[in-house]
């Protein structure tokens, strides 16, 4: 049992608002987290893809109603759309009889059915909070390397070998192809839908280019881009905003796609061990991306995430806007030996960050010159959690 830092959030989150709205992609850990808490206080389980759980709610105000004692976890959630509304009649009518916190945990594999059929029903009743595959945060640091190789999901980095970890993954990406994708978005072939997720995998860390993806394709760029709204509504890749701002310069404008989970990016480029991965040219950015889902992870409520990026070629790798105003400057780089490059002085003289960071797969911090710190991972995530 890996233990999740979200775990005191979420419970704190659940003693101060009446639903909360627990998102996340399949096999994140969601379920296993929510029975733990459930565990803690008189709960009920539903499970909305069980046929028995889903009759149980036939008339759902009349059985909820009786379970206002309960928190009520329900599962899959968005297979039941309807069932928001009969959610806000019941909270509103607990909030009379001084039930204001504590009543429903709604758990949901993607995020923008839920919000959109949440937001208007349940508005001023609902917080919303992201659960994410386990981050560099979460694990010991001599778990790093096989924790980049095999991601985040629980089932894949505890598998018994790279073999099974790898075959988890694989059924993981083929299960949401032919099962979840038809079941939670458009219709889309599955195989054209594996060859884009495939080719965002190549291009991990790259600027979004659609009409490059569309010509390999065949298709217009607006169905790239649907395709792209997809997966990143499935909490599966990353759009990474760049930086604006009025600062005189020439600012690049395209996101920055990552496929969030290190370990899927291996499996979709069939890179099975560590090894594999350390062979091929993706290693430096699969590693680029597995340390911005750490530090996004880690950032405070409310920081904002962005790449910074002019047309003079001065660059940060990350930029967290914390919610006081404090900007961080994070340079991300696989090497032992690290060195910053010119562009990242330059941004920084453009930005004048709070903070200049340089994160590495070392074991030790040291400082640089122009008041950088080169720094693990862990120790960096540490000092973000702790800002």
């Amino acid at each position: 049992m890996i233990g999740r830092r979200i775990a005191t959030d979420l419970v704190e989150r659940l003693d101060s608002a009446p639903a909360v709205a627990l998102l996340g992609p399949r096999q994140v850990g969601k379920t296993t987290l929510a029975r733990m808490i459930g565990a803690e206080r008189p709960s009920l389980y539903l499970d909305l893809e069980s046929d028995a759980d889903r009759a149980r709610l036939a008339e759902p105000e009349l059985y909820l109603a009786s379970q206002a004692d309960k928190l009520v976890i329900l599962d899959e959630v968005h297979r039941l759309p309807g069932l928001f509304q009969n959610l806000r009649g019941l909270i509103d009518e607990g909030r009379r009889k001084g039930l204001r916190a504590g009543r429903f945990l709604l758990l949901g594999s993607a995020s923008l059915d839920l919000l959109r059929q949440s937001g208007e029903s349940l508005a001023g009743r609902i917080s919303y909070l992201e659960m994410g595959p386990v981050d560099g945060l979460e694990v010991a640091a001599e778990d790093l390397p096989e924790l980049w190789s095999r991601g985040g999901f629980p089932d894949s980095f505890l598998a018994a070998d790279e073999r099974l970890s790898q075959r988890w993954r694989q059924d993981f990406i083929r299960t949401y192809l032919e099962r979840d994708v038809p079941m939670l978005g458009p219709r889309v072939p599955a195989e054209t839908l594996r060859r884009f997720w495939t080719m965002l995998a190549h291009h991990q860390s790259s600027l979004l280019n659609a009409a490059e993806f569309a010509r390999a394709l065949g298709v217009d760029g607006k169905t790239v881009a649907a395709y792209l709204d997809l997966l990143v509504d499935l909490l599966l890749v990353r759009r990474l905003e760049p930086w604006h701002a009025n600062t005189g310069k020439r600012l690049v404008k395209s996101p920055r796609i990552y496929v969030r989970d290190s370990g899927l990016v291996h499996t979709l480029l069939g890179l099975a061990t560590l090894e594999d991965v350390l062979g091929h040219p993706v290693a430096g950015a699969s590693w680029e991306g597995f340390v911005i889902e750490t530090m996004i992870a880690a950032a405070p409520e409310g920081s904002r995430a962005n790449f910074y990026r002019t047309a003079a070629g001065a660059e940060i790798d990350l930029l967290l806007t914390l919610p006081g105003g404090a900007v961080w400057a994070v340079e991300i780089k696989r090497s032992l030996t690290p060195t910053v490059e010119r562009g990242f002085h330059q941004a920084c003289l453009d930005l004048k960050p709070e903070r200049r960071m340089v994160i590495y797969p070392g074991s030790e911090g040291y400082p640089l010159r122009e008041g950088i710190e080169v720094m693990p991972l862990q120790a960096a995530g540490a000092a973000l959690l702790g800002s």
